[in-house]
């Protein structure tokens, strides 16, 4: 049901390279509402001290949407499902239809938990500590879901903007972004070609990760 909200009040806890926030701010410009004003938050499993996030959640994760009510509201799939529920826009259909979207939401958001131990691996663990079966065996997990979606969820990519599309179109981003070597695109021609319409969109750009 459509409430009225606006951007203004909300606050938003992350920073600007993760892509749980970035899957929030995609939707809340898609949504109308514009970028929601965020307070500088990110945190990595081995931060010493509490993190700024644990003002608000006490996992220390981002991100987490404190309403104008000033509820607290975490992780990604909470706050885009509130997003969606007070705008009215749609990004999760009702009936039958929901069960896909949700579907490849989850598999994105896989995508990017594989993807972060990836980068958690080789960024924050010395090196003669890394384990190098650990991080292919992360990226045959993102291998499969590229797959997957390539062989028989392109259907899932058509139509109307969803909230399952935008968290894949994210997931993607960041495996460029943080793992462009892997060149996932190859043998996928179709969801690089789906992925390039998603890059255009002006919700897309504006939120185009630096650091």
């Amino acid at each position: 049901m459509m409430t009225g909200i606006s951007g203004q009040g909300l606050k938003l806890y992350g920073g600007p390279t993760s892509p749980y926030v970035r899957k929030v701010q995609v939707m809340a410009i898609e949504a109308g509402l514009g970028p929601i004003a965020m307070i500088q938050a990110s945190s990595t499993p081995v931060d010493a001290g509490v993190p700024k996030a644990a003002e608000v959640n006490p996992l220390g994760k981002v991100p987490a949407l404190v309403t104008q009510s000033g509820e607290a509201l975490f992780d990604s799939r909470v706050i885009t499902r509130w997003l969606d529920a007070h705008t009215g826009s749609g990004f999760y259909p009702e009936g039958d239809a929901l069960w896909p979207v949700l579907t490849l939401e989850a598999l994105a958001d896989g995508m990017l938990d594989a993807a972060l131990l990836m980068v958690y691996e080789t960024r924050l663990r010395p090196e003669d500590h890394r384990f190098a079966p650990w991080v292919e065996g992360q990226w045959a997990k993102i291998a499969r879901a590229l797959d997957l979606v390539e062989a028989t969820r392109l259907a899932d990519l058509a139509g109307p903007l969803t909230a399952g599309q935008i968290a894949l179109g994210v997931a993607l981003g960041y495996v460029d972004f943080r793992l462009g070597a892997r060149n996932w695109r190859v043998g996928r021609p179709g969801l690089a070609a789906w992925e390039t319409g998603f890059a255009a969109r002006q919700s897309v750009q504006q939120t185009v990760p630096q650091g």
